[in-house]
């Protein structure tokens, strides 16, 4: 069965309190390769038959009106996985 991946990331703008925390870790434990860290949200949509225009459609719309909060994150991503 197909999946549709949609990947939501926080505003660019705005700050990333728990990126900010996992970054923070990682200094302490000596890891200094990364300068910064961002935390967003990764969704799995299911399913069943063939994903065409119109499913990539309704996952847009859904990716937009409910997966995300457009005030303080962007969709990044809608990829289809076999």
């Amino acid at each position: 069965m197909p999946t549709i991946v949609v990947d939501v990331m926080p505003k660019a703008e705005l700050l990333d309190p728990q990126g900010k925390a996992v970054s923070g870790a990682l200094a302490r434990l000596g890891v200094d390769a990364f300068t910064s860290v961002r935390i967003g949200k990764r969704f799995e949509l299911t399913v069943e038959g063939e994903v065409g225009e119109d499913v990539l459609a309704k996952a847009r719309e859904i990716a937009d009106d409910i997966l995300s909060n457009s005030v303080i994150e962007d969709v990044v991503g809608i990829e289809v996985v076999e």
